[in-house]
């Protein structure tokens, strides 16, 4: 149904850089399946192992024990909202200038990408690939000149608008930059005497590391010779943290902006059931999308919650494709029905959001076919009505069937008896909006104004 974005890890002072960064990437990947990096600081040179697919693909023990050396390490893994599906666009980007090797791996977008690297070429700037990421590295250098290494970055981050958590790895420096609106998550923790980032706590539980804080929005943390300091670089903005990292991207047994997303996700469901009941035999979700809301909502409806629909979790991202009148195999491929729970049911479905409807459109077609009596949904987001140009994967109001069709329109087009969604009231009251969220894919209101060209440059170059 969505694709997910981006996942940031970093390591430093560990013996086993390197090793960490894998699980940390391996504990993110929910974030991005397409590529993978690591690059380590060995004290003298940094060392890369950049690949297309997943983590465990990508890097071997050869990679691990041998190559990849150095107690700091940057790792980054990706799903494109900006550049083509291509291994030069893998990420940690890695630059060498002057006397200095430079690794940025980046988690966002920027808005004001196509007048910046129009910009810099009209000043001789050659660009290698088509990520907004490689803009920062070159405002970076451009400032470097009579500034230090942050003077420059901070140089930088000033020109840039957008969404954005960066992990830069400067030699011997590991630095974390979130930009002033906070879209993206980022914690900082420690295991033994080494700080560890991450884009989400649950790489952190893998590690055995300790939680200690999110960093700021319009900070920059950097950690040097063992010890960690903080500056803050850009004047207090409104808070906008992305609300669909605690609806739908982070994984539940993660804290993303100081919540614990599970909890969040069972009163989205909780407060889902006060607005919408229904009467309906039992509650369930379509795995794993609205599990956990459709905890929630059973729990405050009183009505039983049933996995009637059950995942195969050994589909790899390609498989043989079967013969043309195998139809719908992709959806069956990776859930199927227990049959005896659907025949003659009235059936409630608590799902997560809904972009296209068009998969959910095929799955409630065989739940009609396995003679389900009713089925109603209930959606644990409010409707998505206008596009996100801070990384998420709705870029054009065109694909997003809430921006042209009316709830009843949108309930016969997927086949429901009834459909509702959580307001937008009932969501922040469920996430605790105590820090301000962007909820700008459902009310249009921008935090970050986004440039004329962003429906072109900003999401796909």
């Amino acid at each position: 149904m969505k694709k997910e974005y981006c996942g940031l890890f970093g390591i430093y002072g560990h013996s086993e850089a390197a090793r960490m960064a894998y699980f940390g990437l391996y504990a993110l990947q929910h974030r991005g399946q397409e590529s993978a990096g690591i690059v380590t600081w060995d004290g003298s040179k940094i060392r890369e192992q950049k690949g297309m697919g997943l983590v465990a693909d990508v890097f071997s023990e050869h990679h691990l024990g041998h190559q990849l050396k150095g107690d700091i390490s940057l790792g980054h893994i990706r799903y494109s909202t900006t550049g083509a599906s291509l291994i030069r666009n893998a990420q940690p980007f890695l630059v060498r200038f002057k006397n200095m090797s430079i690794a940025v791996g980046h988690n966002g977008n920027l808005v004001n990408t196509y007048e910046l690297r129009q910009e810099l070429e009209d000043q001789g700037a050659i660009f290698q690939t088509t990520m907004d990421s490689e803009i920062i590295v070159h405002l970076i250098s451009r400032y470097m000149n009579g500034n230090s290494f942050e003077e420059a970055l901070i140089k930088a981050m000033k020109r840039i608008k957008g969404a954005y958590t960066l992990l830069i790895l400067a030699n011997d420096k590991l630095i974390a930059v979130r930009d002033p609106h906070g879209f993206r998550p980022l914690s900082i923790g420690r295991v033994g005497d080494s700080y560890v980032l991450a884009s989400e706590t649950c790489a952190f539980d893998l590690l055995e590391a300790e939680y200690l804080r999110c960093v700021n929005p319009g900070e920059m943390v950097i950690i040097e010779q063992g010890k960690l300091r903080s500056v803050f670089y850009a004047e207090n903005q409104k808070n906008a943290a992305c609300a669909f990292e605690l609806i739908y991207f982070a994984r539940p047994d993660s804290i993303v902006f100081g919540q614990e997303v599970y909890q969040s996700r069972k009163r989205m469901g909780m407060t889902l059931a006060r607005e919408a009941p229904v009467d309906a035999d039992f509650v369930m979700p379509f795995p794993d999308s609205g599990m956990y809301a459709g905890v929630g909502y059973a729990q405050e409806s009183g009505l039983p919650f049933e996995m009637a629909m059950i995942r195969n979790h050994y589909v790899g991202r390609t498989f043989i494709q079967p013969s043309q009148d195998m139809r719908d195999f992709g959806v069956r491929v990776k859930l199927n029905p227990a049959r005896s729970m659907i025949r003659n049911r009235k059936l409630l479905i608590v799902e997560d959001s809904i972009v296209r409807g068009t998969t959910i459109k095929t799955r409630v077609k065989k739940l009609r076919e396995l003679g389900a009596r009713e089925i109603h949904m209930r959606v644990s987001c409010p409707p998505i009505r206008f596009p996100c140009f801070y990384g998420i994967d709705f870029s054009s109001k065109g694909e997003l069937i809430a921006a042209n069709h009316e709830v009843n329109d949108i309930a016969r087009y997927i086949g429901l008896d009834s459909l509702h969604y959580l307001s937008i009231d009932g969501l922040l009251k469920a996430i605790n909006n105590n820090q301000g969220f962007c909820l700008a894919c459902f009310n249009e209101d921008y935090p970050v104004p986004p440039g004329s060209h962003c429906g072109k440059m900003c999401l796909e170059v």
